[in-house]
Formats: C-alpha cells, structure tokens, sequence
C-alpha cells in the first residue's frame, strides 16, 4: 500500500483525513472530485489557458488545464453547444467543453458530423445502460479473468495520465469463455471506461494539478501469432476499438504494443485499416527492446518489474490486480462509507435558457457520490 500514488498530492495525510471525513459526513459538494468554476482571463492571455479553481472546505488548489484554449477553438465549442442545445441533445450530465471539444476533434471541427457522432454516442449510452453501468453490474468473475487475461490500471506516467496495461500473448481464450461470455467482458471493459472518466481522470487531474483526460496503454504482445488471433478475439477487438473510438473520441494518449514478433506485425498489417488514422498515429510498435522508451515516459518506480520497472505491488496480489494510482485514495474512502458503487459521475448545469458561453462565468462539471444528494 505504501507505493500507491507516489509523488503525488495524495500523500499528504491531512488531505486524505480531509477526504475520508467528509465522504463519510456524506456533505455536498465536498467530495475529492469537486466543483470547478470556470474563471474569466486575463485581457492579456488571449483566451489562450483555462483557469481552474478547485475548492474543497479549506483546501483550494489551483491548476491550469493541459487544453489549450484558442479563439477558434472557442467559437467551435460554444456553436455545437448551441446546436446541441436547440435540438435537445445535450443532457446535463454531458454539459462538459471539455468533451464537446474531443468530439468536435474527433470530426476536425465539422460540427454537423460532429453532432452526428455525439448523437450516436447517447443512443448507444440509453441502449448499452452506460450512464449506470458503474453501479448496476457486476463482474463477479473478475478475478478468473484477470488470471487467464491479465489486464489492469497500474500507476502514472510523468505526465500524470493513468497507465492501462494488457498482456494479450497471455490470453488463454478457451478458459476465458469458461467464466465469461464475450458481451460480459465488453460491458466489463465499458464499466472501466466509465470508471476512469468517475474516478481516474479526475483524480489524476488533481494529484497532477492540471486537467488530464487521457491514458497511457501498454498493450504486451508476446507469442501474439495468426495462430492464437482467433475469431473471438478479433471480434471483441474489433467491439472494443469501435467503441472506444466512436464513444469516448480524444481519450488516448499513447499506446506501446511491446514484445511485436513477425507474427503480430502481420496482425497489425490487417488491423491498421479499420483503425481511425489519427488512433493509429498514437500507436508505436516495438520489438523487445522497448524498456529504454517506457521509462522515458514512466518513472522506474511507476512501472511493474516485469516490464523493466521497480514496481511489484507484492501487497495486492500483483501489480496488474492492484489498481495502484491517485484514484485508490478515493475508492478506499468510499469503500469505507460502504458507498463505492454509488459514486457516479454527475454534473449541475443551468437551465437550458441561461446556459452561459465557453469563455463566460460559468458553472462546470461536479463529480460527486450518490451519498452527497
């Protein structure tokens, strides 16, 4: 337990205290998470950073976000916002620049193919149950099948973003399927999605004090061949990139397919097609000589032993089951309310009528727990 978010703003005992005291007082508002409130400039920057204030009783830390805010940028984000609102697309809970933004990016700032893309994105969320897949499912099998697929959130890199690990050459396909079915494991790989935008992003922006929305994936490759690529895996792939790409657009940072033989570069050759050119551009892939790249990004102490870091997490069973990050702060303290399936990202907005520009006073994203209301 001790190595969990090293470096980070989380060590620091009294705000933990702080944390855990007022979950548990169940106080509105005053979750780790918090309430920000988008502040006006200065005539001088340009409108070029957006300044976030976080406050949480005494504390108040002040950050400025990674996005960087440009005039056209502006005036894009506040016309999809308009469009959205004048055709009733735009539930609260999704109220959130930020987001519009990655889906104007994600359709180089066409705002009809934008709002296209969005307004798939909430059919899926009403049809997939995706705005309460935290709290109503279980993936009880979890564990056996973390043994036959070993996967897992595991730290930061130097930037602050969370680090998701997959060891794809382990894969044991037949026994996989004996404990799950492949629509279980996509809404399991929903859920965690979720669950990074609830729990990890926010946390990592705090622990980091600047806005991170992005992760870090290491996918291991080892022994990957044709041989092994079987129809069921490229099928949960295929689900899973589509997903990924379609409904939570931006939110990669980087990823390091690691240990690449002939077998999966030939793999690779036939899935880079389907792939989104801006995703495949953020994608390296290297040989077994990788470790010199990975601990350019990640700190030695962040990465697990068995990819040439120091980390070994021999306290929680592993690094790939320990969920070691800033984010373990706020899971234990609603652990111990009782109330961790109840936390749920969820955002006050005002009325459609006064809903107020980008670059305005306006009031922003709450992430609170069902425990507050």
């Amino acid at each position: 337990m001790s190595d969990i978010g090293e470096g980070s703003s989380f060590d620091d005992e009294n705000y933990e205290d702080q944390l855990h005291s007022k979950i548990c007082e169940g106080r509105k508002n005053e979750l780790g998470i918090l309430k920000t409130e988008e502040k006006k400039l200065p005539s001088d920057s340009g409108n070029s950073l957006e300044k976030i204030i976080r406050k949480q009783n005494d504390i108040e830390i002040s950050f400025i976000k990674e996005q960087i805010w440009g005039t056209e940028e502006l005036k894009f984000v506040n016309a999809f916002r308009q469009v959205l609102i004048k055709e009733n697309l735009l539930p609260a809970m999704h109220d959130d620049n930020l987001k519009l933004l990655r889906f104007l990016k994600a359709r180089k700032f066409d705002i009809e193919k934008a709002k296209c893309m969005w307004t798939n994105m909430l059919q899926w969320r009403r049809d997939f149950g995706t705005d309460t897949i935290i709290k109503d499912f279980d993936f009880h099998e979890r564990d056996k099948v973390l043994q036959n697929y070993p996967q897992g959130y595991h730290g930061t890199d130097k930037e602050g973003r969370p680090v998701y690990i997959e060891r794809l050459g382990l894969i044991n396909v037949e026994k996989l399927l004996e404990v799950t079915t492949l629509d279980r494991y996509v809404k399991y790989h929903v859920q965690e999605f979720e669950k990074s935008t609830a729990f990890r992003f926010p946390a990592c922006s705090v622990a980091a004090k600047r806005h991170i929305d992005r992760s870090v994936t290491i996918l291991d490759v080892e022994g990957v061949s044709l041989r092994n690529f079987s129809k069921p895996v490229r099928e949960v792939i295929l689900r899973l990139q589509k997903i990924d790409n379609d409904f939570y657009p931006e939110t990669l940072g980087e990823m390091f397919v690691i240990n690449a033989g002939p077998g999966f570069r030939l793999i690779w050759n036939i899935l880079k097609p389907f792939l989104d050119p801006e995703t495949t551009s953020k994608i390296h892939v290297l040989g077994n000589n990788y470790k010199g790249k990975l601990l350019e990004i990640i700190d030695q102490r962040e990465l697990p032993d068995f990819l040439g870091g120091s980390c070994t997490c021999g306290n929680d069973g592993g690094c790939l089951r320990s969920d070691k990050g800033p984010w373990r702060k706020l899971k234990i303290s609603l652990m111990n309310c009782g109330e961790e399936s109840e936390c749920l990202e969820k955002t006050i907005a005002t009325p459609d009528a006064t809903r107020q520009l980008v670059g305005e006073n306006q009031p922003e994203m709450v992430r609170c727990c069902d425990i507050c209301y």
